[in-house]
């Protein structure tokens, strides 16, 4: 949790940035981003020299070489904590003609932030704009990876909050919900095809680390959770820079963050490979349909990119993999032959677990449009006896387009620091959404349709046409009313006639 003092420098940083002439706030995010980076290569070689002198060994891995680069400038130079102290002239053009061109030709390490640095460009224009914006930056404590991973996850909140690209970012709190329904283990494969600023593989280090911290006493798991565990792909190379520095301050070393456009031929490979797949696909998103993956029309012969994502998301699963995906409503209800085929096969083909109503503003104020989260589990055998519903009507955040938060902070979000009460609840549904969800199999069973939650049987929704709509299951309770006997209304408007009639007349007399 950042304190308020955090967030104040993060802010100074961002206003230099705009009082500076840079307003695009994906562009005030990217040079932050290098110079994140640049501050961690120091950080990095820092601690290869430490544990060099300990061990009295020569260096294994050295970021900055000894000897100077093919400009003539001493590589020591480029690191952050020489650099900090050049005059402002100095800095600014060590940083254009030397450092950008290191950082650039970093790939050969292997890291994926490495690698998405191959393209970084350095924009910002005037030395005491950088000169600024270094010393603030090297005020802000770096050294914790909560701090590291809550300070860049509150800076793309500010893109957000900017409303540009605000359809790379889903609600923080929707996405620990998945995450949690879902419950990573210490074993999955996780994969977010439209990965964006990695949000989803974020969460789910972070579970993870709440509640399998044994993990990392595992050599073989750990070197699995740095290296195997997590998988994200985009097609955008500035989301894939943000999403793998966002991975690397959240202490993940070598996750697979690649270019890839996940709905052509380019996934053939990656069938049946991960255990587990979270996800907020693009809905209604450009579609090469000629270099559309064939396998997928085969499965939905469709341009709708959201029915294409539920398609491919099958195909990448193993069997007994599971997923949590975010989809627009239509897909649960809509009357196209692909539409119902792809329901069809969720629920006869596979086991569809779950389904969750989001409200209605949830993804305000960039898109109005009303989704729910998919839960299924790939089987290839079908596996359905019940699918689970529930009516999200508060996720905690008002549902207009400021989404200001409606409870204090540590009562927040799926897991909050102490249980509810009622009227808490119904402003943040989230921990019942999730207490629930752990009961499907039993209790929930048993609910009735008209509550929060429950269960269908599968052959109800089979005779619904597999329409997923939780309005079509749920029965509304009328509350009942007392009404007056015919004879004593028909009373009453008899007397409400003579009145009329009596006024009339008074009002003829005082024409008269």
């Amino acid at each position: 949790m950042l304190t308020g003092e955090l967030r104040s420098q993060v802010d100074a940083i961002w206003n230099a940035f705009w009082s500076g002439g840079i307003s695009n706030p994906m562009e005030v995010l990217e040079q932050i981003t290098y110079l994140l980076f640049i501050r961690r290569l120091d950080d990095a070689h820092t601690l290869e020299e430490n544990k060099a002198l300990m061990l009295g060994k020569p260096m294994e891995n050295q970021v900055f070489p000894a000897g100077a680069d093919g400009r003539g400038r001493d590589y020591q130079e480029l690191r952050w904590s020489r650099l900090k102290n050049f005059a402002p002239a100095e800095m600014y053009a060590v940083m254009s003609e030397h450092v950008f061109p290191f950082i650039r030709n970093l790939g050969d390490e292997g890291s994926s932030y490495a690698l998405h640095m191959k393209d970084a460009r350095f924009t910002i224009p005037t030395p005491g704009l950088l000169a600024k914006v270094v010393d603030l930056l090297d005020h802000v404590p770096m050294e914790d990876r909560d701090t590291k991973g809550d300070l860049y996850e509150y800076m793309l909140g500010k893109i957000a909050a900017a409303g540009q690209n605000g359809q790379f970012r889903t609600p923080r709190h929707i996405i620990k919900l998945m995450v949690a329904m879902t419950q990573p283990t210490p074993k999955d494969i996780i994969c977010d095809p439209a990965s964006g600023t990695c949000g989803f593989l974020v969460a789910a280090s972070e579970y993870l680390r709440e509640q399998s911290p044994q993990l990392f006493s595992d050599p073989v798991a750990r070197v699995h959770f740095h290296q195997w565990m997590f998988h994200g792909y985009d097609f955008d190379n500035t989301m894939l820079r943000i999403g793998s520095m966002n991975m690397a301050l959240h202490g993940v070393d070598g996750p697979d963050i690649r270019y890839k456009d996940s709905l052509s031929e380019e996934h053939a490979g990656d069938e049946e490979k991960y255990s587990l797949i979270l996800a907020n696909p693009p809905f209604a998103g450009s579609l090469d349909y000629e270099n559309t993956a064939k396998d997928l029309l085969a499965i939905v012969k469709t341009k709708k990119t959201e029915l294409l994502f539920l398609a491919l998301f099958l195909r990448l699963l193993k069997p007994g993999g599971r997923a949590a995906v975010v989809v627009p409503d239509g897909v649960l209800f809509g009357s196209s032959k692909a539409h119902k085929e792809l329901r069809r096969s969720l629920v006869e083909d596979h086991k569809l677990d779950g389904v969750v109503s989001l409200p209605a503003g949830a993804f305000k104020p960039y898109a109005g449009v009303s989704t729910a989260i998919l839960l299924f589990t790939k089987t290839n055998s079908g596996g359905t006896e019940h699918v689970w519903f529930y009516d999200m009507q508060a996720d905690g955040w008002s549902l207009d387009d400021k989404r200001q938060p409606l409870l204090d902070e540590a009562i927040l979000g799926p897991t909050p620091a102490q249980p509810l009460t009622e009227a808490e609840h119904t402003k943040n549904n989230l921990p019942d959404a999730l207490a629930r969800w752990t009961q499907r199999g039993g209790s929930e069973k048993s609910r009735p349709r008209a509550a929060q939650s429950f269960c269908v049987p599968k052959a109800d929704i089979a005779a619904q046409g597999y329409d997923l709509s939780l309005n079509r299951y749920k029965e509304v309770v009328h509350e009942a009313v007392e009404h007056e006997s015919p004879l004593a209304i028909l009373s009453k408007l008899q007397a409400l006639e003579a009145e009329i009639q009596a006024g009339m007349a008074e009002l003829e007399g005082m024409l008269k």
